[in-house]
């Protein structure tokens, strides 16, 4: 029979995973909104993102609070203490990943009142990459799949080439035009949070794999030994 303590304990620890959980797909609901809202350019849809952001704020404190409380409760298991431990950075990942598609969406609106500017040719599949890479963080978190955040940590680079493509080419087009600088700028602070979300992302598949199988791969460490690992276990 178990004990009052590993009562508490499953129950702390479902409600910490189905709250992380809930946060992370309105996350990717919202960014999901900005990066249409970017590629259209449409501003009543960049509007509705500021009012999701109270409910992300929320959220993150409310566990914050259950990761605590589990942290708190006696006999923790190894496991136990990394869902915690990992619980504490993801939700601090997602937080900021809900910020910073606030920040796309400001940048609509700015972009909303002015002349017309020519988007980005790679915007468009930089944006479908970080899309990617949000869902992908995603489905690793609710099937605890190491193969899923594997295939995260292996499309940071991609975003990042976007990135650089997309600021060569946003500058030499403000060098040959000065009044495409300032429509330009906000394309150049919009691919820089896109790169920044695609780095949260890559946080949480680190994260994962820290919770499920133990293993620290921040920094490219160890991410082989995950991968052998993630490959000899098809449930992960």
């Amino acid at each position: 029979m178990a004990t009052t303590a590993q009562t508490q304990q499953d129950t702390y620890q479902k409600a910490l995973v189905s709250y992380l959980i809930s946060m992370a797909k309105n996350v990717e609901n919202t960014i999901n909104r900005a990066i249409d809202a970017l590629l259209q350019r449409n501003e009543p849809l960049a509007s509705e993102i500021f009012l999701n952001e109270p409910r992300i704020n929320e959220m993150e404190i409310v566990i914050d609070e259950h990761a605590v409380r589990l942290l708190r409760t006696p006999g923790l298991s190894e496991g136990d203490i990394r869902l915690a431990v990992a619980t504490l950075k993801i939700n601090n990942d997602l937080e900021r990943m809900g910020d910073l598609a606030v920040n796309i969406g400001q940048r609509v609106v700015t972009l909303a009142q002015m002349e017309a500017a020519e988007r980005p040719p790679e915007l468009e599949p930089m944006a479908a990459a970080v899309r990617a890479m949000v869902s992908r963080s995603l489905g690793a978190l609710v099937y605890r799949n190491t193969q899923l955040a594997n295939t995260v940590l292996e499309s940071d680079d991609l975003v990042d080439r976007y990135r650089d493509i997309i600021f060569e080419q946003l500058l030499a087009s403000m060098s040959q035009d000065a009044r495409q600088a300032a429509p330009n700028l906000q394309f150049i602070l919009a691919t820089r949070y896109l790169e920044r979300i695609a780095d949260h992302c890559t946080k949480i598949a680190e994260d994962i794999v820290y919770w499920v199988r133990g293993l620290d791969v921040r920094h490219g460490r160890g991410l082989e030994q995950a991968k052998s690992a993630a490959a000899a276990d098809p449930s992960m």
